[in-house]
């Protein structure tokens, strides 16, 4: 009966390539095949449009469903983005602050601490840290905060800090990338994210973050770092002014990474949120696109399954980017994975994503069990936690049991935060800042320079 059911849909498959452009067929056969396909075939199925696109979704899942099962996982976490400060002025950013600026916000070390400690009371097995650059800094900041994090919480996974962040430490450090990857290591940091990706190409990148690390620099950090055994993640953010092509090879640059180091644990196309980004709301950038259509985010998914497939296992879908109803729609495009709960989200709030504050582990099994695939709680690196049934449970994390009304209350939110006048940068900045040291005969007047 197996056999028999495999040959019908077998002969359906011709039947539908039959039907396909005969490039897209082939490449999708090859696919299938399990072979690697190359950036001009990946560029023609960015390209895919009604059938086409329906066969590349197809094709995507089933591929997934080869790779890594039925299973979708998720993992209990909370973001802490300590400062909105930075010295960079990248287009797409709404979350970035000058430091004079009134809505420049920094959290102290001892309330990243506290916000850490209230997640792991909370279920929560990761901290994610990221936040801005802010000018001045000391170059060990990182390192302490780190060390802050982990000796209250010496079982907590530290996913934290960028490739752009770790080339800025090492700079304000003096020291190399591979030294100060090496101290994170140390100091307790687990794995890094790796965004600040973007689009790897230069003229893109100097289109829409001019000043930003290069794709060189991009890649030193992320290389270095698994050479040193820290994995990370991969992302790529889309929408904007990249083409079919820039994708394609985003794509195939971090495949050609995975074979030579291995590093990665998973990929997560991120779309460009438009509503708040300064080079969209103020038409900085000629040609720039408010954000990926629906299609575009299909397409996305599942040619990263396609051309990342038998290199990197998992495949992320973001719920803040897309809500959770089409997240819950392009696990269907080759996604095995659900993000997590993040409890705060700052970066893409401030950019006008509906999105991003908390999504409860029960809500994400149930979207997860909708789709008639199975939920599990894993760690950073995907590690199975708990594998929950498929035609469900009766099981609540505290998560679960936090009212949403008191929500806000209880973990505030970017827009609180940026009107709070008790973490005002310019107030606390003595605490990340290098101190100004006067010369001879001079009188400091104030905690740090300007």
């Amino acid at each position: 009966m197996a056999q028999q059911r495999w040959l019908a849909l077998d002969g359906l498959w011709g039947r539908l390539l039959d039907q396909l452009d005969r490039t897209v067929a082939r490449i999708l056969d090859r696919a299938l095949s399990g072979e690697d396909i190359t950036v001009e075939e990946g560029e023609r199925l960015f390209a895919a449009e009604g059938l086409e696109l329906n066969a590349l979704i197809l094709v995507a899942d089933e591929l997934r469903r080869r790779r890594v099962g039925d299973v979708v996982t998720y993992v209990i976490n909370r973001n802490i983005n300590f400062t909105n400060v930075c010295i960079k002025r990248c287009g797409f950013c709404a979350f970035s602050r000058g430091h004079r600026e009134e809505e420049a916000y920094f959290l102290p070390i001892d309330e990243v601490v506290r916000r850490a400690q209230e997640a792991w009371e909370l279920g929560a097995t990761e901290v994610c840290i990221q936040a801005g650059l802010p000018p001045k800094m000391r170059g060990d900041y990182y390192i302490e905060l780190t060390k802050a994090i982990k000796r209250a919480l010496p079982d907590i996974h530290i996913h934290g800090f960028s490739p752009e962040e770790v080339w800025y430490g090492a700079t304000r450090a003096r020291c190399s990338v591979a030294d100060y990857l090496q101290a994170l290591k140390d100091a307790g940091v687990g794995s890094l994210p790796g965004t600040s990706a973007e689009i790897l190409d230069d003229d893109v990148r100097r289109r829409i973050s001019p000043g930003r690390i290069t794709v060189a620099q991009w890649v030193d950090v992320i290389t270095t770092a698994h050479q040193l055994g820290i994995p990370t993640t991969a992302t790529i953010m889309y929408g904007h002014v990249e083409t079919n092509r820039h994708k394609a090879a985003h794509l195939a640059l971090i495949r050609d990474i995975q074979r030579q180091t291995g590093g990665f644990t998973e990929f997560v196309p991120l779309s460009f949120v438009a509503e708040e980004a300064p080079m969209y709301r103020k038409q900085l950038v000629p040609g720039i696109r408010p954000g990926a259509t629906g299609a575009e985010v299909l397409k996305m998914y599942a040619v990263s399954r396609i051309m990342l497939n038998n290199w990197i296992p998992n495949l992320q879908v973001s719920w803040v980017k897309e809500g959770p109803k089409f997240a819950q729609v392009c696990l269907n495009a080759g996604c095995n994975d659900f993000m997590g709960t993040l409890i705060n989200e700052s970066i893409s709030t401030a950019a006008g994503a509906q999105y991003g504050q908390r999504l409860k582990p029960r809500e994400m099994r149930r979207l997860i069990r909708d789709i008639g695939r199975i939920p599990a709680e894993r760690t950073t690196t995907y590690q199975i936690r708990r594998l929950f049934p498929r035609d469900g449970d009766d099981h609540y994390d505290p998560l679960d049991l936090i009212d949403d009304a008191t929500a806000e209350a209880r973990f505030g939110s970017y827009h609180a935060l940026v009107h709070r006048p008790d973490v005002r940068f310019r107030e606390l900045r003595h605490l990340v800042q290098v101190p100004v040291v006067p010369a001879t005969g001079e009188r400091a007047t104030g905690p740090a320079a300007e």
